[in-house]
């Protein structure tokens, strides 16, 4: 039967986010909907794409993200689209651009400054601005925000190093609670960051309360990824369950070398811990994190890169130790001297990174810091490498079960109705690329390239990159959790 569409992409090799085999067919779209898979060889499009067997996948979710000021700065989102990312879970870390009822510190308290480092972001009063903001402004990729835990620290404490008290507790409870009812999808926190390392488990539990009258997510970069990361993991999973809602450990590794192999312990506690409460987590395809710079992370790395500098801009790019000669100082003094600063840090083994990508209940977040000079390649290459690197040159697992981990999976865990998914019903977004050739082009020395092997993106129907750039289309929506 003979059918008409705004979008017709012809002779696919559809991997359809589920984790069940591909299969040949064609994919119609109407608005922002799949109206029709199958053969649809006598239908026409008005806008065709014939892929000639390449693949179609569901539009990739990237489930850790910093993009909270660039969905709303740099709207095209071209780090994202251009690797076939068509929404992002933002507000990680316990770092969220909102709210902020007073003025945010001059100047910006690490890490917020990773999403400004000016300050003049931060000018959301209540977390329900913010969204009607990002409404108001639609970017390429859709968005689901999390609300997080140090900005709530940094708009309620006047002294970041001690614990909350009661009264400030219930001040910030009462943020969590406008962010919920506004559609945040959860609360982050960033317990390994000095502006809440001196928050007591208890106060985290206490402030996340209002989640579970929502079914909220609670996301964490946890207190300790080294030595102390099974106690971290404890208390991860007890706060989860003293709230009554699902965790995300994010961004799950193992860091410091008398730490490698210890993903073998993590994630047998965690496969363990699955059957007594809901667990998600996710990880990216690196043995490099980035961060702000610190003159202790930097000692306990092998390599550091300077990713940004405000004082001293001439070095975003290069190698802390090269630096250091050449300023004729100590390490330590060459960091004092580049603060505010952002870092690279080698501190993790391969093989670490590989076990955990292979757990089947991995989701591929990038991490990525989109406002840095010379940012990790991770912000631009993530699921390229994924599907390149570590799906067709190290055969880690099939391409299935590699696009389940950033499709499927991921709007499962964090409830996103009718996304991640390529079924009649769903909504059309479609990351649509080569197999054999989709890799990253992003390297530490190179950070800024758009992945090869990407043939067109398409967001709620509307197509945002295709011929290797950005199309100018903004269809991105606001996305709540649906459960």
């Amino acid at each position: 039967m003979q059918q008409a569409f705004d979008l017709l992409i012809r002779n696919a090799e559809i991997v359809d986010g589920t984790g069940a085999p591909r299969f040949a067919g064609d994919i119609g779209v109407r608005g922002d909907r799949i109206a029709r898979i199958g053969d649809l060889a006598g239908s026409s499009g008005r806008t065709e794409i014939d892929l000639g067997g390449r693949v179609a996948a569901p539009g990739f979710i990237d489930a850790h993200t910093h993009d909270d000021r660039m969905l709303l700065s740099g709207g095209a989102m071209a780090p994202k689209v251009s690797q076939g990312v068509t929404t992002v879970i933002g507000g990680n870390c316990g770092v969220s651009l909102a709210p902020m009822p007073r003025p945010i510190p001059d100047p910006v308290t690490p890490p917020l400054n990773l999403l400004d480092d000016e300050g003049g972001w931060f000018r959301f009063r209540t977390f329900g601005a913010y969204l009607q903001a990002l409404r108001a402004q639609p970017a390429a990729t859709n968005c689901a925000m999390l609300v997080g835990h140090t900005t709530l620290r940094v708009a309620t404490l006047d002294d970041l190093e001690k614990p909350a008290t009661p009264g400030q507790v219930a001040q910030m409870r009462a943020l969590v609670q406008e962010a919920m009812e506004a559609g945040a999808i959860g609360v982050s926190t960033g317990l390994f960051y000095e502006p809440a390392i001196a928050a007591p488990t208890e106060e985290v539990i206490e402030t996340c309360r209002p989640l579970k009258d929502f079914n909220g997510l609670y996301c964490t970069h946890m207190r300790n990824e080294a030595e102390g990361v099974m106690d971290s993991l404890e208390e991860t999973f007890r706060i989860g369950r003293e709230v009554g809602v699902p965790v995300v450990i994010s961004h799950h590794k193992v860091i410091g070398q008398k730490n490698y192999g210890r993903s073998e312990e993590t994630l047998a506690f965690i496969r363990r811990s699955m059957a007594l409460q809901p667990i998600c987590l996710d990880c990216y395809p690196y043995t490099a994190g980035s961060t702000v710079l610190s003159a202790d992370r930097a000692a306990t790395s092998s390599r550091v890169i300077v990713t940004w500098s405000k004082p001293l801009p001439q070095y975003n790019g290069r190698n802390l130790d090269q630096i250091a000669r050449e300023m004729g100082v100590s390490q330590d003094d060459a960091v004092r001297r580049l603060l505010p600063a952002g870092a690279i840090y080698f501190r993790m083994d391969e093989a670490d990174v590989q076990r955990i990508l292979q757990f089947e209940d991995t989701m591929i977040g990038s991490d990525g810091l989109p406002h840095d000079a010379s940012p990790h390649p991770r912000l631009w290459g993530s699921f390229p490498r994924v599907l390149g690197h570590y799906r067709r040159t190290l055969n880690l697992f099939p391409l299935e079960q590699a696009v389940h981990k950033m499709t499927g999976l991921t709007a499962r865990n964090f409830g996103l109705a009718d996304r991640g998914v390529l079924q009649e019903g769903a909504y059309a977004d479609l990351a649509l690329f080569d197999a054999e050739t989709i890799d990253e082009a992003a390297s530490y020395e190179r950070p800024i390239a758009p992945a090869r092997g990407i043939e067109a993106v398409v967001v709620n129907g509307r197509v945002v990159w295709r011929h290797g750039q950005a199309t100018g289309e903004r269809p991105g929506q606001v996305l709540q959790r649906r459960t």
